[in-house]
């Protein structure tokens, strides 16, 4: 068999060997070189292909060998086929060029990553995690593989209801659990279901995570920025801003690091229960509390106003994309629907394995684990700061991955602080970069520094807090 072919009007090689050494037939030999020559632009749009007859004496193969190739090829619209023209490469599209930059860029490389939000991910549990994921599989029912109840499988659903109810003091059952793809997700849908019900505006917290407020705007509504003081965000405020919902993050607020007080609490309940509003609460790290016990979660005040959102992130890792709602009777449905919209269920073995790991304990051991491993971390920084740079204040509470430090008076600016840092290899974010867009302008103020201390691996850990010594010392 010739393994390449040649026409008068000039020379056009096949080569079938390629496909014959992937262990293809005849035909589908013949349809990889074909495909491969058009899409390489070998064989040039609009080249005429010798017809099936000349192309199988060529290359000594059956006519129906060639003529169901280009057939195939033709369905496939790489080939046209025309009455009276013989067979022709199909014009093609070619992929426009990215002009504008891409919305999530790579993450430029530091030498010492100390952005906040991030944990340490060499503590995943992979042995537990491991023997949690075949114990879970080879008890789980065949229809778990299946198309499921989009709020997520009971397995874990119930698991989390007591699981929850024990850690944080949140009061609910499984049936008002929603299982989705972490915080961000659960937010959007929260917001879908408002919107849908005509809510147009949400209040945020001034400083805060900034991605969730392109969740919130991704859903049609808009923001209103909730000021923040010593004991908190300013409830008290929320009967002005027009919002029918507010997000908090009451147990650590991000990035400030206090705790909402009491009082506070029981002004934002009662202003979601005087208005229909309602709380949207980010306990996006209420597990890591270092000074004393961690403060429950204010769920457990009105269950029926308070949408409690939790995550994987911190207390696993964030590749795990799994987080939940607890929600509001009222809300469950439209919440529901939301998801159906989205991607319609959670991944099922990630649910089973982590129901398993929760209730065989190992959630819990793992927990304790990370706490005193970033005890221990903040506990570092705090003393290197004192002797190295004592003028540097460390604000917050005793919790979660970040701390947040207070430069003096007549300190380098953020935006210079910045640039020192990258110069040092420190990936670090400032105050401002966790501004809300709807907060008024800052006042003059000395700079300061959220830094997480969750990030690095414990190889790395010393060499990042005496890059950062240095950069507070400038």
């Amino acid at each position: 068999m010739m393994e390449s072919w040649a026409t008068s009007g000039g020379d056009l090689h096949l080569d079938l060997s390629a496909g014959r050494a992937r262990g293809l037939g005849l035909r589908a030999a013949l349809e990889d070189a074909l495909r491969t020559a058009a899409r390489d632009g070998r064989f040039a749009p609009g080249t005429r292909l010798p017809s099936s007859r000349a192309l199988s004496g060529d290359l000594g193969l059956a006519r129906n060998t060639v003529a169901e190739a280009y057939a195939q090829l033709a369905a496939e619209g790489w080939l046209t086929a025309r009455q009276g023209s013989g067979t022709v490469v199909a014009e093609r599209g070619t992929p426009a060029a990215v002009t504008a930059p891409l919305a999530y860029p790579s993450r430029p490389v530091a030498r010492y990553d100390l952005t906040s939000g991030r944990p340490d991910v060499s503590l995943f549990p992979r042995s537990a995690w491991l023997a949690a994921a075949r114990r879970a599989l080879t008890v789980a029912p065949h229809e778990a593989l299946s198309y499921s109840d989009p709020r997520g499988r009971i397995e874990l659903r119930r698991a989390l209801a007591e699981y929850l109810a024990r850690v944080r003091g949140v009061r609910t059952d499984p049936e008002r659990i929603l299982i989705c793809a972490g915080y961000t997700q659960g937010l959007r849908l929260v917001c879908g279901a408002l919107g849908a019900q005509g809510v147009r505006s949400v209040a945020v917290e001034e400083y805060g995570l900034p991605p969730q407020q392109r969740v919130i705007a991704a859903a049609g509504l808009s923001t209103v920025a909730l000021p923040l003081d010593g004991d908190g965000a300013r409830t008290d405020l929320l009967a002005g801003t027009g919002a029918g919902a507010v997000v908090l993050t009451s147990a650590h607020q991000f990035p400030t690091g206090v705790a909402l007080r009491a009082a506070r609490r029981s002004a934002a309940v009662a202003w979601a229960r005087e208005t229909g509003g309602l709380i949207i609460e980010d306990d996006y790290d209420g597990e890591f509390r270092y000074d004393r016990q961690p403060v429950g979660a204010m769920q457990a005040l009105d269950p029926e106003r308070v949408v409690y959102a939790g995550t994987t992130s911190k207390s696993l890792a964030p590749g795990l994309r799994l987080g939940w709602l607890v929600l509001p009777a009222a809300l469950v449905e439209p919440a529901v629907r939301q998801k159906e919209l989205a991607d319609g269920q959670s991944g099922v073995l990630e649910q089973l394995t982590l129901a398993e790991l929760i209730t065989s304990g190992g959630l819990d051991r793992h927990v304790r684990r990370c706490r005193s491993h970033y005890r221990r971390r903040r506990d570092r920084l705090v003393a290197a700061l004192a002797e190295r740079a004592p003028q540097v204040e460390v604000a917050g509470l005793a919790a979660g991955l970040h701390a947040v430090l207070r430069l003096p008076p007549g300190s380098l600016g953020e935006d210079e602080l910045l640039r020192q840092a990258d110069w040092l290899g420190l990936a670090l974010h400032t105050m401002s970069f966790c501004r809300a867009d709807s907060a008024p302008p800052l006042p003059d103020a000395p700079p300061a520094l959220v830094i997480g201390y969750g990030t690095p691996p414990e190889r790395d850990f010393a060499g990042a807090l005496d890059a950062l010594c240095t950069l507070v010392r400038l």
